[in-house]
């Protein structure tokens, strides 16, 4: 019995460069870009403040182009505030990633999900000025010290994925704003294969574990793959031969993927409480460079 590795097609991932002068927007899933010497912000005009999951569930399924939402156990908004009206134009969200060591590499002596959290959604609009991202973040960061979180662990992706019809899904993430804001750059998570379905979305393999176990979940799963032309599952038919099937039948591929860039962020009220928490990845530097963003 073939593996699905063996069925599908393989591509090794391009990806964009890392470093860049320029920050992405968002509205409706859809990117532009901000340079940086545009400046422009005043914080005179905004406001941080933690944000009802709804609300911010809401604004990122608009806005964000993964059209997901992590779990989460802090979110903030980034509140517009001129002329006495109050809109969200942005959403940080901090929360659980699927496995522990996710934060416990990077940060050993903090207590994952309480101590340390994923930085996993951060969303800005186009009408905030090029120079909003830095403040917003460090107002975020005085929001989880008052919470007892101490660190903080972000990816930057740097694969940009399009789907069948070669219309961009994601452009890349390059992590301008985690350098902009002094991170510890701790290099890349694990390279690893992954299955992009034809509407540039990944599978990846927890949900498919979900279908091959017949766990909770695994129906959307299974109706995912239905609506992009799966066949249904037969009575009696092996999940993981069912799904092995359905990923042929969809023309999903496998691409391998060299690993997001790891980024951690040590949080205190100065210096010397930041150096006190010990890191478990050695800090690379310089971070890595290469040509901006045309």
């Amino acid at each position: 019995m073939k593996a699905v590795r063996d069925v599908l097609p393989f591509d090794n991932a391009a990806e964009i460069p890392t470093a860049s002068n320029w920050c992405q927007r968002w509205r409706g899933g859809q990117h532009s870009w901000r340079h940086l010497s545009e400046g422009g912000f005043n914080p005179r005009r905004y406001a941080v403040e933690p944000v009802p999951e709804k609300a911010a569930k809401t604004f990122v399924l608009e806005h964000h182009y993964s059209k997901s939402f992590p779990v989460s156990r802090f979110s903030f908004g980034l509140y517009e505030t001129d002329a006495g009206e109050r809109r969200l134009c942005g959403v940080a969200v901090f929360g659980l990633p699927v496995k522990e060591a996710v934060l416990t590499r990077p940060l050993p002596d903090l207590q994952p999900y309480i101590g340390s959290l994923e930085g996993s959604r951060f969303v800005l609009t186009d009408n905030c000025p090029a120079n909003a991202e830095s403040w917003f973040l460090a107002r975020c960061f005085d929001e989880l010290l008052i919470r007892d979180v101490r660190g903080v662990v972000s990816f930057a992706d740097p694969v940009p994925r399009a789907d069948a019809s070669g219309s961009p899904v994601a452009i890349g993430h390059v992590g301008t704003i985690y350098q902009a804001t002094n991170a510890i750059y701790a290099g890349r998570a694990t390279p690893r294969t992954i299955t992009l379905l034809p509407n540039g979305t990944i599978l990846n393999d927890r949900s498919a574990q979900k279908v091959r176990s017949q766990e909770q979940g695994h129906e959307y799963v299974e109706n995912l793959l239905i609506g992009m032309g799966a066949p249904a599952p037969r009575a009696g038919v092996n999940p993981t031969s069912w799904l092995r099937e359905a990923l042929v039948a969809v023309g999903a591929r496998k691409v391998r993927h060299r690993g997001a860039h790891r980024y951690v962020f040590r949080l205190g009220r100065n210096r010397r409480e930041r150096e006190r928490i010990r890191l478990g990845l050695p800090i690379l530097w310089p971070y890595p460079k290469s040509r901006d963003h045309a």
